[in-house]
């Protein structure tokens, strides 16, 4: 059941600063009026967001801002009257040129409800300006008189409402215009030029007709303009790339859920391999997707982690995650002679020759996040090969099982990270060299995860993957929060002046 909305509109253990918010590709969800954000959903989603009343308010006043730029100028139709007077015979009155080039608002709100929400711009002014032009003959002679001049107009009491419906529709949100209504409570018109003094009282024989346009024009306005945002919003992409081979998954799930405060989205959320099945998920708790402590930020957004998950999902099944080793801190571990007191049987029979080691990962990473900690469990096999001449020898495969800690940052428009070692285990998968003493290996493996294997992990979990978010806008004041099975981040929001050329201004200049 579609839910009715205007059309504008969290893990470390304090707050982190500036990053980056919101892709109209987001999250569903239920928020409390009490002290925290919290928001319900039926179905499974694995990415929420959550606008609060605080962001709702940046927003409209930015996009009422933008929107008004866009507006004006804004030409009304001609205006015209002729009406026979005694004494004076025909009189044609014709106003032209009708321009609106200035609109301030006083006040704006959204009331949100279950029904929807609804829009209300009251106290604005509106200046204009017009060509008028008089003339009369009379009966007494056949005799044309005639004036002309500039007029300033200004339009006070201003008042505009929308009642906007948003749901889903094919995973993409559809916008549809319940009511909409503009009134002019009070017209003021000032003549310039030409005996303007003597026509002034019946030029003010109009104003009802020029409120009438105003409302009309502004109505209309506003009636194409939503009809275009739909399409735009119908036209939004359901996938975001993270490279040429990787894309995030922004289909919406389920319909927006609208609280007095807040609004909710939800959507799938999750990477997978472009062209592949995507693996199943199961969303823990899909009862409380966002809970951020402080109710006065602008922004909730709550990752499950499957979506961390499904990144090491998409990258193992397109068969990314192998390297070969052949460069490490301690060089002489690269060559067989380094090995000759751990596994002598491999010095042997290659004496002196150089090595790399080929590291594959056996099967996805799991991740697995609590109220205090990111652990996460990586399977990896790691093949010993002896370089000789130009051959490439595969001696003894051992399997590692790598558990360690990590932390997240913001980064940008990025969550970003890092990961320490916490232990890890081995075992001899096969080996053409005879058995080899783990016990002796396990202090070269350490130094080598240490040093080779998380610093190189590190570098790209250090670029982070997308959040949901519009280009243009800017996190500010990020906090992130851990809980069972999620992470969410609380912020606050700026918009980017260095966007303003494109983007949000692409999005305005196409609805109006």
């Amino acid at each position: 059941m579609a839910k009715i909305i205007h059309l504008f509109f969290s893990c470390p253990e304090t707050s982190m600063a500036p990053p980056t918010i919101v892709l109209l590709l987001i999250a569903s969800f239920f928020v409390s009026t009490q002290t925290h954000l919290q928001v319900q959903a039926t179905d499974d989603a694995f990415t929420s967001i959550v606008i609060s009343q605080k962001g709702l308010d940046f927003l409209k006043d930015l996009l009422i801002t933008k929107a008004v730029s866009s507006i004006i100028p804004l030409q009304l139709p001609q205006i015209s009257k002729s009406t026979r007077i005694p004494f004076l015979g025909n009189v044609n009155m014709v106003l032209s040129n009708i321009t609106i080039y200035g609109i301030d608002v006083g006040s704006s709100y959204f009331k949100l409800g279950d029904d929807g929400i609804a829009i209300i711009a009251s106290g604005t002014t509106c200046n204009m300006s017009m060509s008028w032009y008089y003339s009369y003959s009379t009966w007494i002679a056949p005799v044309v008189v005639s004036d002309e001049g500039r007029a300033s107009i200004q339009v006070e009491g201003l008042e505009v409402g929308l009642t906007l419906g948003l749901g889903i529709q094919d995973g993409t949100l559809k916008l549809t215009l319940k009511d909409c209504g503009c009134y002019v409570k009070d017209i003021s018109i000032k003549l310039d030029g030409g005996a303007s003094w003597l026509y002034q009282g019946m030029i003010n024989a109009f104003e009802e007709q020029i409120g009438s346009a105003v409302e009309t024009s502004v109505t209309k306005k506003l009636k194409d303009g939503i009809v275009k945002l739909d399409s735009l919003l119908q036209a939004l992409p359901k996938e975001m790339p993270l490279d040429d081979n990787t894309s995030l998954n922004v289909t919406f799930v389920n319909d927006p859920v609208l609280s007095n405060s807040s609004i909710g989205f939800e959507v799938n959320g999750l990477f997978a391999r472009r062209n592949a099945s995507v693996s199943k998920y199961h969303n823990k708790d899909s009862h409380a997707l966002v809970s951020c402590s402080d109710s006065s930020k602008m922004l909730g957004i709550s990752l499950d982690e499957a979506v961390f998950n499904s990144v090491g999902d998409a990258y193992f099944n397109a068969e990314f995650m192998q390297w070969i080793v052949d460069k490490i801190p301690d060089q002489s571990f690269l060559n067989t002679a380094g090995w000759r007191f751990i596994v002598p049987q491999l010095y042997k029979k290659y004496p002196n020759d150089d090595m790399d080691l080929n590291v594959s990962l056996s099967s996805p990473p799991v991740v697995r996040i609590s109220e205090h900690n990111i652990d996460a469990t990586i399977y990896a096999d790691l093949i010993i090969d002896v370089l000789e001449e130009n051959r490439v020898i595969p001696v003894a495969c051992i399997s590692l099982v790598i558990r360690a800690s990590g932390s997240v940052k913001i980064s940008g428009n990025n969550l970003a990270g890092s990961i320490k070692l916490n232990d890890f285990s081995m075992s001899l998968k096969w080996s053409n060299i005879g058995n080899l003493r783990l016990y002796l290996i396990q202090p070269v493996m350490w130094t080598i995860i240490q040093t080779v294997f998380l610093p190189y992990v590190n570098s790209h979990l250090g670029k982070g993957f997308p959040l949901p978010i519009i280009h243009g806008f800017t996190l500010q004041n990020a906090e992130l929060v851990c809980s069972s099975s999620r992470i969410m981040v609380c912020s606050d929001v700026i918009y980017s002046a260095a966007s303003r050329s494109q983007n949000l201004n692409w999005l305005l200049h196409s609805f109006v």
